[in-house]
């Protein structure tokens, strides 16, 4: 993906509005958007918004573990599966 292939100004994707979304639907490349010559936005086809949210949400669990393993915070296998066990009413 070549970010500087898909830059467009503003005004353009006013003109050109359902171009521009057929073409992030068809391509999944987003495409910045600029205003007075700075980029001030990303267009993306919601497909490739939600893998992205998705990919995020699951890096922040991620972190947060890595942030319980170095604080001492975690616990054994068994006793999670005993601690779920009883959270369900089994056991």
């Amino acid at each position: 993906m070549k970010l500087e292939t898909n830059i467009r100004p503003i005004s353009y994707i006013k003109t050109h509005a359902a171009e521009m979304l057929q073409q992030i639907n068809d391509t999944h490349s987003p495409i910045v958007i600029t205003q007075n010559g700075l980029a001030k936005g990303v267009l993306l086809d919601t497909g490739t918004y939600q893998e992205m949210i998705d990919a995020i949400g699951i890096l922040k669990l991620l972190a947060q573990g890595e942030h319980d393993v170095e604080a001492g915070a975690t616990v054994s296998h068994e006793d999670a599966i005993s601690q779920a066990l009883r959270a369900i009413g089994q056991r």
